[in-house]
């Protein structure tokens, strides 16, 4: 009984829904107020992600009439959950709520999930708004998936030695013992190509090709409103939190004071850090991409990071 109530706890409180939740709205406010003092604005409050989730959340649902309802309904949820499962796998402060031999695995098929929903729920819509947007989508996840592979397959050769592991808790047993990832000159390619890989997946600025609300109305996005809608913006801020947890992990997980809530401060810390250096930044200097130039970028550049990266370790270096 105890061990359900703990797993309950885990999925539901921390580092499930509960803290997935409020430190991905306040990864997501942190972001715009950060970027309109970098515009020279006094931007928006930091909670303010919190009154637009609640603000959409008791408006109306609009369904169109050519919408397949239920997987119109279904898939920002499916990609809620998917998100909510993959941060019960991420260390946290060094503590683990969930391990297993497959970890990396399991996490790289989650991350599908939200990306999938998204797909889905704009396919079902029935808009051709939606139809444009969704396939910007499907290139984008096309263009990040071989980088963000080939950076879990550099820390896992790096971390295994001889074989490759998967388990987050010889990673970060192996970081402990050796160092941070990131400060392993070997792996500094892959961490870059890291960064870069985050906004893509989180769908910011120059990477939000498929909503893109000034070319195609939010693509994907277009015929949501009300609740389904609020349930996407909150798939996005705790996303944030989600990628930004994967990268400390995978590059950071070898801090320890012996102290569990200074570990994860100082691991909220360095997610704020990663949020603003890889999201805010970029977003503040870069103007979006067009689809065929951002799937260009990944194929080649951050690729080719990770790629350095790989044979780096994989030649022993």
């Amino acid at each position: 009984m105890l061990e359900i109530l703990e797993v309950l706890f885990h999925i539901l409180i921390f580092p499930g829904l509960l803290f997935a939740v409020i430190i991905g709205l306040l990864l997501a406010g942190i972001d715009r107020k950060v970027l309109a003092h970098m515009q020279k604005r006094i931007g928006p409050p930091i909670i303010q992600p919190v009154y637009d989730f609640f603000k959409l959340w008791g408006k109306e649902n609009i369904i169109p009439d050519a919408a397949n309802r239920t997987a119109y309904l279904a898939a920002p949820v499916i990609g809620f959950v998917a998100l909510i499962a993959t941060i019960v796998f991420i260390p946290i402060g060094g503590f683990s709520a969930l391990s297993s031999g497959a970890d990396l695995i399991i996490i790289l098929y989650l991350l599908t999930i939200p990306a999938v929903a998204l797909i889905v729920g704009g396919s079902a819509s029935g808009s051709p708004f939606s139809g444009i947007g969704i396939s910007r989508e499907m290139v984008t996840m096309m263009a990040y998936e071989l980088p963000l592979i080939l950076i879990l397959l550099t820390v896992a050769k790096k971390a295994g030695g001889g074989i490759m592991t998967f388990s987050f808790e010889d990673i970060a047993l192996w970081q402990l013992m050796n160092g941070c990832t990131v400060f392993h000159w070997a792996t500094i390619p892959a961490a870059l190509a890291m960064l870069l890989v985050i906004p893509a997946e989180v769908g910011t600025q120059p990477f939000d090709v498929a909503e893109a609300e000034t070319e195609i109305c939010e693509g994907p996005l277009v015929e949501y409103s009300g609740k389904p809608l609020a349930m996407f913006k909150l798939n996005t801020a705790v996303k944030m939190f989600v990628m930004t947890s994967l990268f400390t992990a995978l590059f950071f997980g070898g801090i320890n004071t012996g102290i569990a809530i200074l570990d994860i401060v100082i691991f909220i810390a360095i997610d704020i850090l990663v949020t603003i250096v890889c999201m805010t930044t970029v977003h503040a200097i870069t103007a979006r991409l067009k689809v065929e130039h951002l799937f260009k970028f990944y194929w080649t550049i951050v690729t080719g990071l990770a790629l350095v990266s790989l044979i780096l370790v994989w030649v022993g270096l």
